[in-house]
């Protein structure tokens, strides 16, 4: 099992690559245009009528949250290298810049303090690492996404 300051893996890789795949899925590809072109909800309010129980930005929403969630725990639980996956994983640091300012209020309405927790600890240390590979370019980067 690959860890986060281990050599990278060919298991890591081939993980990497069915991740990959599974962003091409059709649905997914959907979702993910729509997560990048409109959800840029900062307060519950916005969310809430962005994104309504039972529509089909709730659906996007909870498709593109939940995956990246879900990468990120491989990442925080060791599964997959943590450098490797930084170096081309861009898009998951994307989502968190997208839901950073939202995930507090979520968190309370849901009664649930850790929704969401891997995405939030794998952004930090991807922030980190990108910080000490090239200052500058996350905060550029961020301006970028928050607008």
């Amino acid at each position: 099992m690959a860890s986060g300051s281990s050599r990278p893996t060919h298991e890591d890789a081939n993980l990497l690559l069915r991740l990959y795949d599974m962003r091409r899925e059709e649905r997914m590809r959907d979702a993910r245009r729509w997560f990048a072109a409109s959800f840029k909800a900062k307060t519950l309010e916005e969310f809430q009528a962005l994104c309504p129980p039972g529509s089909e930005a709730n659906a996007s929403f909870r498709m593109v949250v939940t995956y990246w969630d879900m990468v990120a725990s491989f990442v925080t639980g060791g599964v997959l290298n943590q450098e490797l996956f930084f170096q081309s994983g861009g898009e998951m640091l994307f989502a968190w810049e997208r839901l950073r300012d939202v995930l507090p209020h979520l968190r309370e309405v849901n009664g649930n303090p850790i929704q969401n927790r891997n995405l939030e600890m794998a952004s930090r240390a991807f922030i980190n690492w990108w910080n000490g590979q090239a200052p500058g370019a996350y905060d550029a980067f961020s301006r970028r996404i928050r607008g």
